[in-house]
């Protein structure tokens, strides 16, 4: 706690340090007498936060936000003595950190999805809440080892999964780093273990090597009269994880333990080093990157290359210019604690850029976890460089066809693309890219919009969501149309009709966990792909199972089944009809489910439709008429080697006990076999177990039976 404030002495001064010091004793007396897990005053913690914040360089508003950070939501003092006491300002920050952290839901996946659109949300109105909540999480990493190793694991995986990628996509590379560290050494302790132990005994060794190295290119650098500064850096523990991991390489096979830096002065410098290097050195083919000329998305500029040395140890090098350092260590926390040097509002400006078209998506992807889904594959995937026909440089995952690179210009590019040109060339647009091609797009003012198809071939997240959006909100009418035609399929096979499953009382329900407005918005989703029929029909049925009041059972009334045949509960005349799902005849054990609009629906007590059915609807059914006495239909499924045998099987079994086909429909199934459905017209279900067994005896069948669902 004191480091804390030897720091604000040091490095703020005026206002600013008196605001510092005021929100100190603010906080310390707001969090008195709290505690940690650890069972130290919890007043330690801001205290952290704030000095990791101000070793980044952040400004006075931004330490004073951490100081505070917890007080709104763990201690008495509201929003309204924040900003008496702080400001507009302080307040923005600690309320976005505190609204970060009021997030509760049903499950992990649920939690995580949609805490990833809030930490969006906060960093579009201020970087400087995530920069807080970064800081934040890296401190609870650290003294991780006072919580149970369930919460332990929690914390890491979420950490690992949305933390550092955010934390490296905004280029602080140090607390990118050391998160995954941390993260490794809870989630595999073994693998950080063994990785501490074994880089440790080589330690010495590894350093006199680099000593040599950085003692060699000192030298390149006074032959040039080049003023700079060499250095070993060694890699953090889990990217030499990542390296074993993907690579399937031993440690000893990790040449590359350390990196050497080189910083000079101007960018001439860099090439005129990194030439020289390479006359002194051989290069590895493949391993030699240019960040300088084509920066990484988070702004990430040098020159990197793999060399082998006389005796053959090879070693990665990088070579920058000092402004190019700072970027790559403090990223976007540079622009505060470099500000003096740089133009501020420009620089500010690019970064965040891409935060922005993050936002862009989030207004048209309703559901958190298709926007947890898109953004990760925008900040996971491997990079792929391509260019302009104007040689601006366009990065994309890695895979990304021309329809990718498409949307990444602009989404109306992308809307109106009807074919692609790669190095002067035409190719279909699923063409897979390389790094290096150049790519042109050919657009038609007359273009209906994207094609579905593409969804099965692009690799970006964000052109996936630009074109769900298109569907979504150019052809509404089509997709709620789509959408009501699939749901009411969906509610066919479930014995029900559309009117039956959507009542306001069961759509209400459904509301409240997809977030539709209108029975439309609902169908319109299902149409164009947000959400899946499945989705949207079992939180309808687990309505009716749970909550929808019992149905009033029909009066005796003229039966308009064409079948009849059959009583409820004793009762007979009722409006009955036969469940095709599981096509009941006579000797079949029965059941009654009682359905709004249609009467009773009869089905076979073993149905899998009815294994979950609502017992409030369900009625005891006997039959009336006798086996043998009417003609019922029976659904049976053949499945043959090909559909020829499964045709002829069918067909003379059916003939030869002289019944009648109604309906016969073919597929197939993944693994290239035949399935048939074939409805057939007889008197009893005697004459089912025949036809089985006959169709069954034919040798090219696999298996045959009545049809259940």
């Amino acid at each position: 706690m004191e480091s804390v404030l030897m720091k604000i002495y040091e490095y703020y001064t005026g206002e600013d340090r008196d605001m510092l010091l005021h929100a100190y004793d603010f906080a310390r007396d707001a969090h008195r007498n709290q505690k940690r897990a650890s069972g130290e005053p919890y007043f330690i913690h801001p205290c952290a936060v704030a000095e990791i914040l101000i070793d980044l360089g952040l400004d006075a508003e931004t330490i004073a936000g951490a100081l505070l950070h917890d007080v709104i939501e763990d201690t008495p003092v509201t929003e309204e003595v924040v900003r008496r006491e702080f400001g507009e300002g302080v307040l923005t920050l600690v309320s976005g950190v505190t609204k970060l952290d009021k997030i509760v839901f049903k499950s992990q996946e649920e939690e995580e999805a949609e805490n990833f659109r809030k930490i969006f949300i906060a960093m579009a109105k201020d970087i400087r809440v995530i920069i807080i909540k970064l800081a934040d999480r890296l401190h609870n990493m650290r003294s991780l080892n006072f919580l149970s190793k369930e919460r332990q694991q929690k914390m890491a995986r979420e950490t690992l999964d949305i933390y550092a990628p955010i934390a490296g996509r905004l280029g602080i590379s140090q607390v990118k780093c050391e998160l995954e560290d941390l993260c490794l050494k809870y989630l595999d302790p073994e693998a950080f273990e063994y990785l501490v132990e074994n880089i440790h005994q080589k330690l010495e060794e590894r350093n006199r090597f680099v000593d040599f190295v950085v003692e060699e290119i000192n030298g390149i650098l006074e032959e040039s009269n080049i003023h700079g500064e060499v250095f070993g850096r060694p890699k953090h523990f889990y990217s030499i994880y990542k390296k074993m991991k993907t690579k399937h390489k031993t440690l000893d096979q990790i040449y590359d333990l350390t990196a050497v830096r080189v910083i000079v002065g101007t960018v001439d410098e860099c090439y005129e080093v990194f030439g020289k290097i390479h006359k002194k050195w051989k290069p590895v083919p493949g391993r030699i990157k240019d960040y300088i000329a084509t920066p990484k998305p988070n702004l990430y500029q040098s020159l990197h290359t793999t060399v082998v040395t006389n005796f053959g140890q090879p070693f990665e090098i990088q070579i920058r210019t000092e402004e190019m350092h700072r970027t790559a260590e403090y990223g976007i926390a540079a622009h505060w604690k470099y500000k003096e040097n740089r133009s501020e509002e420009s620089s500010l400006d690019a970064r965040i850029a891409w935060i922005r078209e993050v936002m862009e998506l989030q207004g048209g992807l309703k559901d958190s976890k298709e926007f947890m889904d898109t953004v990760k594959g925008e900040l996971y995937s491997a990079e792929l460089l391509v260019f302009t026909p104007q040689s601006k440089v366009i990065s994309l995952p890695a895979g990304a066809t021309p329809v990718d690179f498409a949307y990444a210009i602009h989404s109306e590019v992308g809307n109106r693309c009807t074919g692609a040109k790669v190095n002067g060339k035409i190719v279909p647009l699923n063409t897979q890219l390389e790094t290096g091609d150049v790519v042109e797009i050919i657009t038609s003012p007359g273009s209906k919009g994207p094609s579905r198809d593409w969804l099965k071939f692009i690799k970006s997240s964000s052109a996936r969501a630009k074109i769900k959006s298109f569907y979504k909100k150019e052809m509404k009418e089509e997709n709620i149309r789509l959408g009501r035609s699939m749901l009411e399929e969906a509610a066919k096979r479930k014995g029900m009709t559309l009117a039956e499953l959507v009542t306001p009382e069961s759509f209400k329900k459904v509301s409240e966990k997809l977030s539709f407005d209108t029975p439309d918005e609902m169908y319109s989703a299902i149409g164009y792909g947000a959400v899946t029929v499945n989705q949207v029909i079992f939180k309808l049925l687990d309505y009716f199972r749970k909550e929808a009041p019992a149905p009033i059972i029909p009066q005796p009334f003229k039966s308009r089944s064409a079948k009849g045949g059959v009583t409820i509960n004793g009762m007979t005349g009722m409006l009955v009809s036969f469940a095709g799902c599981c096509s009941p005849v006579p000797g079949d054990d029965i059941v009654g489910f009682v359905t709004r609009g249609r009467g009773i629906v009869v089905h076979r007590k073993d149905c899998p439709n009815m294994k979950n059915a609502d017992p409030a609807r369900l009625q005891a059914a006997e039959w009336l008429v006798k086996e043998g006495e009417a003609r019922f239909k029976a659904a049976i499924v053949v499945m043959a080697e090909d559909q020829g045998a499964a045709l002829a099987a069918i067909s003379g079994s059916v003939a030869e006990m002289k019944l009648e086909i109604t309906s016969i429909n073919g597929r197939y199934d993944r693994n290239g076999s035949a399935i048939v459905d074939v409805t057939v017209s007889l008197l009893n279900r005697q004459d089912v177990e025949v036809l089985i067994g006959k169709i069954r005896a034919h040798s090219k069948i696999l298996d045959v039976h009545r049809m259940a669902n």
